[in-house]
């Protein structure tokens, strides 16, 4: 039986035949139709989610199978105190897999523990995202046609941003990527990122608080919104919540092949302004969510 907490547990090989699937679902949806008949998925969302669980269900549905679970904490046996460690053990007999977010980092991997079917993480905390990130990936590859020999710039919340956490881990591992890590100080990525990945796997990078210096160079953009929830101290959101706004003057600036992406949702990190521009790749990024979702759930459940 295989989980998928960290996207570091997936292999490049593996990665790179997640996304040969997926490309296969988005030309030949009807082969797939049927693959998941019988079996259910179990979307355990502790923590608020539109595109991540929405998309979770459309993939278990458009493989024919079923889906059941609960979308906040509140409804579920948390709000009276159940543990993490006894809803999984519960639920693991009902559902063949399980799609799991959870507020606390490191609640997925207990999960995993307990469990008696796959857990898929789908976001603990600050900590990781892996099937944003394989979206991400999916997305680079089809709109950009590879995923190394790039330069990526990472802007807005970069501390607790989990979504760029997992997609700077993923690409550390495919050739000659640089990084531009775009933030104010007090959001800047956090140090095991640099010390443990990208030094010594030798990735260039760079740290600046100014999104401009480096657009003319950036193949992908992808832009992050600075998250109330996470922080502990309304004030500091407040100051810190507009340090960066992309806007059509800005993007001008950018290549013509460029790519711009959000995990979502946005709030006014992006204006709206770029939703006609051709390099604003964020909605259909939240469509490719569903089939790279759609190819883990099939490769987790050992289905060919």
């Amino acid at each position: 039986m295989r989980h998928l907490i960290d996207i570091l547990e997936l292999s490049v090989d593996e990665i790179d035949a997640l996304i040969e699937t997926a490309n296969d679902i988005i030309a030949n949806p009807e082969k797939y139709a049927e693959k998941c008949r019988h079996k259910k998925l179990a979307t355990l969302f502790f923590e608020p989610s539109t595109r991540t669980r929405l998309s979770f269900e459309a993939a278990m549905y458009e493989l024919g199978g079923n889906v059941l679970g609960f979308s906040e904490a509140a409804s579920s046996s948390s709000a009276k105190g159940e543990s993490v460690s006894d809803t999984i053990k519960v639920v693991s007999s009902y559902a063949d897999i399980i799609a799991m977010r959870h507020p606390k980092e490191g609640a997925p991997m207990v999960a995993s523990m307990k469990s008696d079917v796959p857990v898929i993480n789908a976001g603990d905390g600050g900590h990781n995202h892996p099937t944003q990130t394989l979206t991400d990936l999916l997305t680079i590859k089809r709109e950009i046609g590879r995923l190394d020999n790039i330069v990526i710039g990472y802007c807005g919340d970069l501390k607790f941003g989990r979504t760029v956490h997992s997609l700077a881990n993923a690409l550390s591992r495919y050739k000659n990527v640089k990084m531009v890590f775009i933030s104010p100080e007090e959001l800047r990525i956090p140090d095991y990122i640099i010390e443990e990945v990208l030094k010594p796997l030798g990735i260039e990078y760079v740290e600046t608080a100014d999104l401009m210096e480096y657009m003319p160079e950036l193949d992908v953009l992808y832009m992050t919104r600075v998250q109330r929830e996470r922080f502990f101290n309304e004030a500091d959101y407040i100051r810190l919540k507009d340090s960066y706004i992309l806007d059509a003057e800005k993007l001008s600036h950018a290549k013509e092949t460029a790519c711009v992406l959000h995990p979502l949702p946005r709030v006014n990190e992006i204006a709206i302004e770029v939703d006609e521009d051709p390099r604003a790749k964020y909605f259909i990024q939240a469509k490719y969510g569903k089939y790279i979702r759609m190819a883990l759930i099939l490769k987790l459940l050992g289905i060919e």
